[in-house]
């Protein structure tokens, strides 16, 4: 779904991902994965790289979805999943979106009992981490 977007912009993608099963809500769980692609995809610039690493344990998966994009400043990160928080208020308004995606997906993430951690430095792109319990029922 989110293909033409990057082969606009020239960027690699590239994934790493074991065969696994989880329960939860394969829509509100797809909802997570294209909101944070698509954070990761507007914020990476022309010929970028981004990679998606998927493995699990015997108790949680895990999906770590990195970028090599602007990257966010650590004050900006304490606020990401704040309803409608912006880091870059000029750039997001030429690039669209509403501030809800990232609050949505932590969102989404807890229902299923799982975490979103996010690590990024500026000019050195960010990555987030989504954690799931293998056994969960929403």
């Amino acid at each position: 779904m989110l293909e033409p977007q990057w082969s606009t912009k020239n960027i690699t993608m590239e994934a790493d991902m074991e065969k696994l099963t989880i329960h939860g809500d394969e829509d509100l769980l797809s909802q997570v994965w294209i909101n944070i692609l698509h954070n990761a995809i507007k914020f990476t610039p022309e010929g970028g790289l981004i990679r998606i690493i998927l493995k699990a344990s015997n108790y949680e998966v895990s999906c770590q979805i990195s970028d090599t994009g602007i990257g966010i400043a650590s004050e900006d990160l304490l606020h990401i999943f704040e309803r409608f928080y912006k880091v870059d208020k000029s750039r997001d308004r030429a690039l669209g979106g509403n501030g809800l995606g990232l609050s949505l997906a932590k969102k989404i993430v807890e229902l299923h009992g799982g975490h979103i951690t996010p690590q990024s430095e500026p000019g050195k792109g960010t990555s987030f981490t989504v954690s799931l319990p293998r056994l969960h029922s929403v």
